[in-house]
């Protein structure tokens, strides 16, 4: 008490300072520890006498904010004696000869909540409407504004008297204040002054023509036979050179018409901003107005396609991906050869700028991205497949991007399914991959290349040009240790001998099915380095399997030589002679393999199933095993791969049509007499869904219209488990939350309820948070009668998809209390679901893989839980996490083990991997783990503590 005593008398002695530095200080001093909570009501009168008066405008400026945020009524309700000087002085600043001086006081005046301070002062108010400065006049519009809204008996007038004050003024800002008080408080005056000026709403300013839009949307709320009118004042502002003016135009246009003039004019001036501004969240935001329109409108936006790709100018991947979205889906056979030409020229642009290293990665994702579109783009319109092949042909030896090539061999693969017309094309161009002196890009990508050749290779020159380059990758024939003794001869000679050591290890690797499995890899100790970007050339695949026993790759070719040979075999006129010679030298391939790897030279041992794997080979070029086992299963596989893809797509298609299906009985919502039915008037982009996200806005759930994966909670998802009660009831304060999640903020709306026979002041909340969230504001102070409730509202910005804790407590004042008593009630801990962040998403099995060994964070949850189902249990998981099945189902109870991918992404744009691996025991339960990996920790563990939380409350 006496450290706070000895504060306010020095805050005190500074004031009285002659010293504008001092004053300044305590000044600042007192408005901070005023607004944290302190009392400061005693500082009032050295304020007054000793800052108000000073000459100093900067100081006068904080003396009037103390003024704003100081009470102004004593214990009993009755004004303060010491507020007369300040009305006194307000009034003297109001007809002070400086300008500046009067525009404070006049805002000063929009702070004021009592009519008994303002009444005073608006005759002054008044006068300055006529005051010869525009700076004066434009703060005595929001002061005559403030007081009519407020307390309209003071100036019953101000409509009219505002009336008159815009059809004499000259000023821009003057005016714009002037119609915006007109359009809060007397909207016909303000439709009678837009109707006498409205062929000039064009040549007015920005501010004056936004508030115009929004005087015609206000209008046409409340009167939708009126659109008619501001049609033409609307296009005529999308010609605006003002960009502000030109998105409010194109929004309310759109809301104004359903016409395909009126949407192509809207459309239009989005893509024009999407190209002319630089900004990528505004950039961003035209994407997703345009994509709004597409769900209604996507035949009109067909033809503006090209100006949608002109925003793959920007270099932020996020922006490129979601323009290609849209494109894909606006692209029909009238403009898919143009998008095919605008997609090759960004390929193009990508090996140009390839040699820049510090953007090698964004232009790999970049051209990985193009070439993921041009592949849908490809199987959608059959007719400009030729000219994609041909165009991705040059891809495969992509040395700059391994994800690229590996697309590029994925899309050649379908290709040759779907498409049997293509297939020799595409053989021509793997085979100059293979003859070519540049680098094939990685392993992944040379197995996938040997797999298309020896499957669909059909002619006989097909199967001898296929044989031929693949016994050069390897040859020559037989394969002996003498060729790693002659390698470390070379490391010696070169002066490598010490970093060329080997280094054997076991690595745990995720198949394509989602299963486990441990890769031996032997990697040189120069290699290790650069063992994120192995690449191999045709000269190296043979030291590929001799140097770094890189089996897995050794088999695949020794695979295809089988195939090929077996192929021949079948073809009518093929001579015996050559028959028996291709298969000969396949039969010393894989034997050579076999034996290698089972020799001491070897740099790590062949596993058992690359020796089974040779050994059927073998065994098929004897005869000693049906060769249609060979040549027909994994194609066979492949085959009900795509039909499963297939009618995968078809069902997606089949769910999305029946969404937009009304059933028997059901309402039938007509667009164009919606208008007139529902409150509020104008629809919004999204048709019959507007009224759905008013609803979802109110009672806190995400917009219903927001697309299926919108977000983790739907509208109308409001209940009970959203309220959060935060005091217990025999507190002297009640207090509850609802907590209201949108993207990237968290609003509590809290309810305080005041149990006691006391009245309790400066009734505080204070809030403190734990993991990525921020306070945005603190809580008013409150005045709580016995009995009485209030609601505060409190913002939240959320920065990552971690696991978040909000906590506090309630302080309190208890008024007449003698000794000055006050109270602290602590309050519940409030934790942020993650699952209102997390939504499925989509991602290709090679991206899956590629992603999951990059994260490093991981988290492993065994399985424990009562369900003896795997269908069942994935399908809990599923509901449980929000996230996306990527493994085609429906043998897993069959199997009796299930291995499945799961995939999604958060608000965040950060991505959440789970592979579940589970088997049945003998007694029936389920085994196996739950693994999570992501890039960032939070999301791994909070994933993991939801599903270890579902688990036990399954189990309860």
């Amino acid at each position: 008490g006496g450290g706070a005593g000895s504060d306010v008398g020095e805050l005190r002695k500074k004031l009285e300072s002659r010293e504008l530095a001092e004053k300044m200080e305590a000044l600042k001093k007192l408005l901070m520890l005023h607004l944290n909570g302190e009392k400061m009501d005693g500082m009032l009168m050295s304020v007054i006498r000793y800052v108000l008066p000073h000459e100093d405008a900067h100081l006068r400026k904080l003396g009037l904010y103390f003024l704003e945020t100081v009470d102004k009524k004593g214990p009993d309700g009755s004004m303060l004696p010491e507020m007369i000087l300040v009305v006194n002085m307000i009034r003297n600043d109001l007809v002070h000869a400086n300008e500046y001086t009067r525009g404070c006081a006049l805002r000063f005046c929009c702070k004021l909540n009592d009519a008994e301070l303002l009444e005073p002062l608006v005759p002054s108010v008044r006068a300055n409407l006529e005051h010869r400065h525009s700076y004066v006049r434009r703060n005595a519009v929001l002061a005559v504004h403030f007081i009519f809204e407020q307390f309209e008996y003071l100036i019953p007038d101000a409509p009219e008297l505002i009336e008159e004050f815009l059809r004499a003024e000259s000023d821009l800002a003057c005016r714009r204040n002037a119609l915006a008080m007109l359009v809060a408080t007397d909207e016909p005056r303000a439709v009678n002054y837009l109707h006498e000026n409205i062929q000039q709403v064009p040549l007015w300013s920005e501010t004056l023509q936004l508030l115009a839009l929004e005087l015609i949307r206000q209008v046409c709320r409340t009167s939708p036979a009126e659109k008619g009118k501001y049609i033409q004042i609307v296009f005529a502002l999308l010609a605006s050179p003002s960009a502000a003016v030109v998105y409010q135009s194109a929004t309310t246009l759109i809301a104004l018409s359903a016409t395909p003039t009126a949407i192509r004019a809207s459309a239009q001036s989005y893509c024009s901003l999407l190209a002319s501004q630089s900004d990528n969240n505004i950039k961003l935001i035209m994407l997703d107005r345009l994509l709004e329109l597409k769900k209604s409108y996507a035949h009109v936006l067909q033809e503006l396609v090209m100006d949608v790709l002109r925003a793959l100018v920007s270099p932020n991947m996020e922006l490129r991906r979601k323009c290609l979205n849209l494109a894909m889906d606006l692209i029909t056979n009238r403009n898919v050869e143009e998008v095919v030409t605008a997609l090759k020229k960004e390929l193009q642009k990508t090996i140009q700028t390839g040699a820049d290293q510090s953007e090698s990665a964004t232009i790999g994702a970049y051209r990985q991205l193009l070439v993921k579109s041009l592949h849908t783009i490809a199987l959608k319109f059959k007719h400009v497949v030729g000219a994609v092949v041909g165009l991705l042909g040059d891809y495969v030896n992509d040395d700059q991007g391994v994800g690229t090539a590996a697309d590029v061999v994925v899309f050649f693969r379908e290709v040759c399914e779907l498409l049997p017309a293509m297939r020799s094309e595409v053989l021509v161009r793997l085979l100059q991959a293979l003859n070519g002196r540049a680098l094939v890009s990685s392993h992944a990508v040379i197995r996938g290349v040997l797999w298309i050749l020896a499957e669909y290779s059909a002619s006989p020159a097909e199967v001898r040009d296929s044989f031929t380059a693949i016994v050069k990758l390897i040859a020559p024939l037989p394969l002996r240790s003498a060729a790693v003794e002659q390698g470390a001869t070379e490391s010696e000679a070169a002066g490598q001998d010490t970093a060329a050591k080997t280094v054997t290890a076991k690595k745990p690797v995720v198949l394509a099915d989602g299963t486990y499995a441990s890769q031996i890899a032997t990697d040189s100790a120069a290699e290790l380095k650069a063992a994120s970007t192995k690449t191999v050339s045709k000269a190296s695949v043979r030291e590929a399997i001799l140097v770094d026993g890189d089996y897995f790759l050794g088999v695949a070719l020794c695979s295809a030589l089988c195939k090929l040979a077996l192929r021949l075999g079948f073809i009518d006129g093929a001579p015996a002679e050559l028959v028996n010679k291709v298969k000969a030298e396949a039969m010393l391939a894989s034997a050579s393999l076999a034996t290698f790897g089972r020799s001491a030279a070897a740099p790590a041992a062949i596993d058992e199933g690359s020796v089974t794997r040779l050994i059927g080979c073998i065994r098929a070029l004897n005869g000693d095993l049906k060769a249609d086992v060979v040549l027909a299963s994994s194609r066979e596989a492949f085959s009900s791969l795509m039909d499963e893809k297939r009618q995968k797509d078809q069902r997606l298609a089949r769910e999305k049509a029946e969404r937009n299906q009304v059933g028997v009985e059901e309402l039938v919502q007509f667009d164009l007499l919606r208008s007139r039915r529902v409150a509020g008037g104008v629809e919004d982009v999204g048709g019959s869904g507007a009224s759905d996200d008013m609803v979802a806005a109110l009672l806190g759930g995400d917009s219903a219209s927001a697309g299926s994966d919108g977000g983790a909670r739907r509208a109308g998802t409001f209940s009970l488990d959203r309220i959060v009660q935060l005091t217990g009831m025999s507190d002297p304060l009640y207090a509850e939350a609802q907590v209201i999640v949108r993207s990237f903020d968290v609003f509590l709306d809290v309810l305080v309820i005041n149990k006691s026979n006391d009245t309790l002041q400066a009734v505080t909340i204070e809030w403190a948070t734990m993991g990525d969230l921020k306070l945005c504001e603190r809580p008013p102070s409150l005045t709580l009668a016995p009995g009485a409730q209030k609601s505060v509202r409190t913002n939240i910005k959320v920065s990552s998809t971690d696991t978040g804790i909000i906590f506090g407590n309630i302080v309190y004042d208890i008024a007449g209390g003698a000794g000055g008593q006050s109270g602290c009630v602590i309050l519940n801990d409030i934790h942020i679901d993650i699952m209102d962040y997390v939504r499925p998403g989509e991602v290709s099995d090679t991206a899956f893989r590629s992603m999951w060994a990059e994260f490093e964070w991981e988290n492993k949850v065994a399985i424990n839980v009562a369900i003896t189902d795997l269908s069942a249990y994935l399908d809990y998981i599923l509901e449980s996490t929000n996230m996306r099945c990527l493994t085609l189902r429906g043998m897993e109870n069959e199997s009796g083990f299930l291995a499945a991918n799961l995939y999604a992404t958060s608000v965040f744009n950060e991505d959440a991997l789970v592979n579940v691996s589970a088997e049945k025991a003998k007694d029936g339960s389920l085994e196996g783990y739950v693994r999570i990996r992501s890039k960032t920790q939070g999301i791994a563990l909070s994933l993991g503590d939801k599903i270890t939380l579902k688990q036990a409350q399954y189990r309860a």
